[in-house]
């Protein structure tokens, strides 16, 4: 399994209960920027074989996002986010910034990235 397949995956695990995270937040954590579109393929081939709260990603905009999945479909994943708390509209939106997971110093010290990738991170979170 490749680095940022497990960091993908760490990242996604440490999404608590009621809250969410973007495909993008999760690549920007992984050290991959520009890997959203990466995170939803491994949150798609890992589909049934790991026990992560996949359906706490969704787009950046608040926008449930899923296609194509073998279980996975943006009905369930809207019922498992209300059963959390999080509203999630018939079109399936949700207030984003008012759910939106971010990561600690201490986690993002967790996954070993660059000392100088983690201030970046941490600066932007405070935008």
């Amino acid at each position: 399994m490749s680095s940022f397949r497990q960091k993908v995956i760490q990242l996604v695990n440490m999404v608590p209960f009621g809250k969410v995270a973007s495909y993008g937040q999760i690549a920007l954590y992984a050290g991959v920027p520009k890997a959203a579109r990466e995170v939803g393929w491994i949150l798609k081939i890992t589909e049934g074989k790991n026990n992560i709260p996949w359906w706490r990603i969704v787009n950046n905009k608040g926008y449930i996002s899923i296609k194509g999945a073998k279980y996975a479909h943006k009905e369930l994943q809207r019922r498992l986010l209300c059963s959390e708390g999080i509203p999630v509209t018939e079109q399936f939106t949700l207030p984003i910034e008012r759910y939106r997971w971010k990561l600690s110093e201490e986690d993002a010290k967790k996954l070993q990235l660059p000392e100088e990738y983690t201030k970046l991170i941490m600066e932007r979170m405070r935008i």
